[in-house]
């Protein structure tokens, strides 16, 4: 059984995604993150670093904080969704980290800007708008020719798609065109019924 700390955000929904599509048992405790639970002392011994998702493994007692380990812990635990040596793992060890690097990051920024600042700084929307369409184009410009991120289905994907799927809608009206790719691999994301059950979590 997985304790699951986490709450409705891109990042706290990667890891309800990967137990789902992994079929491991977990028992969800949403972090409310307006009402400051993520420093309570208790969440800080999981995470010391105050952030959502975290997850205690019940088998082992072992603690595990920031998504990218989560992910790699789950898969590995598991043995889905991460090829266990080779140039396969580092391809999806690559995209998992594009996105706990850059894309997570840079799209937090942008609606900490757009959204969350009392001063709209043009400057700043600007630069994180800028590099969230990058971003997405080197998303949609390897998705043309791969039918998942980093070749087999994986955790990059389910690192990738909730920060995405949520910055897509947004990024279209400053694309001034679509990323057919990109939107042919969110519209195949979300038919997943393990995606779908992670998406509503918690």
């Amino acid at each position: 059984m997985i304790d699951l700390y986490t709450s409705t955000t891109p990042n706290g929904r990667k890891i309800s995604i990967a137990l789902e599509e992994m079929g491991l048992p977990y028992e969800v405790h949403a972090i409310n993150l307006q009402n400051d639970e993520q420093f309570a002392p208790n969440f800080l011994k999981i995470s010391p670093n105050n952030k959502i998702p975290a997850i205690v493994d019940r088998d082992n007692g072992l603690s595990v904080f920031e998504s990218g380990a989560i992910l790699t812990y789950l898969a590995e635990k598991s043995d889905q969704f991460l090829p266990t040596g080779g140039p396969e793992r580092i391809r999806v060890l690559e995209w998992l980290t594009w996105q706990t690097a850059g894309l997570g990051p840079m799209l937090g920024q942008l609606n900490h800007f757009l959204n969350v600042a009392d001063e709209k700084l043009p400057y700043a929307i600007k630069r994180f708008s800028d590099e969230m369409v990058r971003l997405l184009g080197v998303l949609d410009k390897q998705l043309a020719d791969h039918k998942h991120v980093a070749g087999d289905y994986s955790i990059a994907d389910m690192a990738i798609y909730p920060w995405s799927s949520a910055a897509y809608e947004g990024a279209k009206g400053l694309i001034g065109d679509t990323f057919k790719n990109l939107e042919n691999w969110h519209v195949a994301m979300a038919a997943r019924p393990a995606v779908q059950a992670g998406m509503a979590v918690p």
